[in-house]
């Protein structure tokens, strides 16, 4: 092509507003694509990488198989000490340390000259609980009933007591369990039934250690679902008696059969019986309450009704079943002082941690612009086995996380693949990036923006890709689309050429990694396909990958780099409100943005919402709340709970670290969103 001639196309596109991205694909390009990204997604999909969990070996395989991948392409990968992995630590794993040892003691006193020392045994009277944290404890104790302070309900166990600096005895679920009008749900349980909550509140009342117990209804309901078994396979056992005595002459292998069966159900009912007698009195175990990466968290035991129901009806003259009763009725608090009563003791709660690993690479620019950076991620990590973030409650299988997320791993490595491919270099260079963490809460891109690898400053956008995998009629949904003033009129112009039916959503807040980069003032856009029913299930598979959808996606995504890194000059961020409602349920709107990277007691922000209550308060990135109203604050967890105490329009003092300084600052908080 003669210079004439480039400079007219140059004209034209210039004038129509077009990006000279690289032509349309030819089939057998794009059957090669698939293909591409169909291993990517099978491997880093496969069992043996163990769902990506943090911690796993198969994490590591991902990692190693990203990196080879990056260099095989070509990219720069020496940017992490001369190698491609920024590493760090986090926590992978909770276990039960040593020593674990509780003691119930009522000193010498005029009432009780002899005092009284009840010695806990460990795996017999009480376990440790991973949700909690260690430490050594000698505490007074007080009884404060289900351990709830509900604002819409109307309840509050915390009201006029006093829990500073003392142990709490909390009951498990919540009143009214059997009153399909409670205000607690009736006859399910709401979020003041979680350990963490029952926990969290504790802390943000000053509690400096917390003892659960089970309450009378749970034991009763599993009693009864307990003794229909033993009573079935007594059934069993007497139709097999009955059906044996009608032989009048039983051979040798029909009285052999009678043995054998009548064996297995009496094992039956031995192991009915004892897991009955079990259920009047159940001993949680350590891991059966959800555990945390918190460390700061205060100690939290369980122990058996039988230990604790006598210094209750002791200190208060009612018993555990009669306080349980009374709450109900209204329900009205009960809690009182167990006066005299002390807990003395040590939990130790371990927490492993482990080096996790981003992985970068870089396609370097030429040109003025140069060293400004576009930014490309998708997260690798997934959930291992399960836990916490699984929707499969109980499984124990692999997660393999084929949409979520080795879908944005897939098309990240490819769209590496294609603009390192293109003729000349891009104006602006671009940083691949495979985040790990963010299962656990956006942990790598967190870990990134405080360690950047090229200067946020000069990083002029961010692209994401989470769960790209399942394209369903050609619905894409892309948020941030208004965090810069070009980004909506380049979407548009591109989607003429790629004809998907976008949603396009507004802010740059979300459950996904740009979430870290938009309170960086960095304009972000983030590309989703959509929910389904396999989401966090060990059945999210790479069968049920659409790969024309996808390698389409990563087609746009790739062509967006490439308008962005030609543009003459870089996108303009916008702070604009987010689009997302009803993710805060029925809480007031705060408008913050966490921070996941923090290890100090308290909530840390990355940022705060455009508009929002916090930034007309003058809260900023980087400030850690460690009081919301009355409440301490340790965690996201506790400030969510403290703020549902709260209703729009009021106004709320928030103490907030900034440095090595302590500011108090008054919001006013705003309607739910």
């Amino acid at each position: 092509m003669n210079a004439r001639n480039r400079i007219i196309l140059v004209v034209v596109a210039i004038l129509c507003g077009a990006t000279l991205a690289p032509a349309a694909e030819t089939k057998t390009e794009a059957r090669a694509a698939e293909l591409r990204l169909f291993h990517s997604v099978k491997l880093l999909a496969s069992d043996e990488l163990e769902g990506r969990g943090v911690g796993t070996a198969g994490l590591d395989r991902a990692a190693d198989y990203i990196a080879e991948q990056f260099k095989a392409i070509g990219l720069k990968t020496n940017l992490c000490g001369g190698g491609p992995f920024q590493s760090f630590k986090m926590v992978v794993e909770t276990a039960q340390g040593e020593p674990n040892v509780a003691t119930l003691v009522r000193p010498k006193s005029p009432e009780h000259p002899a005092g009284q020392t009840v010695e806990l045994k460990l795996g017999e009277d009480f376990n440790p609980l991973a949700v909690g944290g260690s430490g050594k404890f000698d505490l007074p104790l007080v009884f404060v009933g289900y351990g709830i302070t509900g604002a819409k309900e109307g309840y509050d166990d915390y009201a006029g007591i006093d829990v500073e600096g003392k142990a709490v005895v909390v009951l498990r679920h919540e009143p009214q369990q059997a009153n399909p009008h409670s205000a607690f749900n009736g006859e399910r349980n709401s979020l003041h039934a979680l350990y963490s909550r029952k926990l969290s509140n504790a802390y943000r009342h000053g509690a400096a250690a917390i003892v659960f117990c089970t309450d009378e209804f749970e034991i009763e309901k599993s009693v009864r679902r307990r003794a229909k078994r033993f009573e079935a396979a007594i059934d069993e056992l007497t139709q097999a008696e009955a059906k044996f005595k009608q032989l009048e002459e039983p051979t040798l292998e029909a009285i052999e059969a009678h043995r054998v069966e009548t064996g297995k159900l009496l094992d039956e009912i031995r192991d009915q019986d004892e897991k009955l007698r079990g259920e009047f009195d159940p001993l949680v175990g350590f891991r059966d309450a959800q555990s945390a990466d918190d460390a700061n968290r205060i100690p939290a035991l369980f122990c058996r009704r039988a230990v604790l129901d006598p210094l209750v009806e002791a200190a208060t003259g009612s018993s555990l079943a009669e306080l349980e009763r009374k709450i109900d009725e209204g329900p009205t608090p009960h809690s009182h002082e167990l006066a005299g009563w002390r807990l003395r003791g040590e939990v130790t709660v371990n927490r492993r941690e482990a080096e996790v690993k981003n992985v970068a690479a870089m396609l370097e620019g030429k040109g003025p612009h140069a060293e400004e950076t576009i930014i490309v991620g998708a997260h690798y990590d997934h959930l291992g086995l399960g836990g916490d973030g699984s929707l499969a409650p109980g499984s124990a299988q692999i997660h393999n996380g084929a949409d979520d997320n080795a879908s944005g791993t897939a098309a990240l490595i490819e769209i590496a693949r294609r603009l390192k491919a293109l003729p000349e270099p891009l104006p602006r260079r671009v940083l691949f990036l495979a985040f790990t963490g963010e299962e656990r809460g956006l942990l790598g891109s967190a870990y990134y923006v405080q360690h950047p690898l090229a200067p946020l400053k000069d990083t002029v956008a961010m692209l994401n890709m989470d769960m790209v995998g399942r394209l369903n009629d050609e619905q894409l949904i892309v948020f941030g689309f208004n965090t810069a003033k070009q980004f909506e009129g380049l979407l548009d112009r591109l989607n003429e050429r790629h004809a998907f039916k976008l949603t396009k959503k507004s802010g740059g807040d979300g459950p996904s990694d740009h979430a870290s980069f938009y309170p960086q003032q960095i304009p972000v856009m983030h590309f989703f396909t959509g929910d389904h029913k396999d989401y966090h299930t060990p059945s999210d598979d790479v069968e049920k990958i659409n790969l024309p959808g996808m390698r389409r996606v990563a087609e746009l995504v790739g062509d967006a780099v490439i308008a962005l890194a030609e543009a003459d000059e870089r996108p303009t961020y916008q702070e604009v409100a987010s689009g997302r409602r009803g993710g805060g349920g029925d809480r007031p709107y705060f408008g913050s943005i966490p921070s996941f990277a923090g290890n100090e007691p308290g909530y840390q922000l990355s940022g705060v919402s455009a508009g929002s209550p916090a930034k007309k308060a003058g809260l900023l990135a980087g400030d850690l709340i460690v009081r919301l109203g009355d409440d301490k604050i340790g965690n996201l967890e506790d400030f969510d709970g403290a703020l549902r105490k709260f209703k729009a329009g009021d106004k709320v003092k928030v103490v907030v670290k900034r440095g090595d300084k302590e500011l108090t600052l008054e919001v006013v908080l705003d309607p739910p969103r």
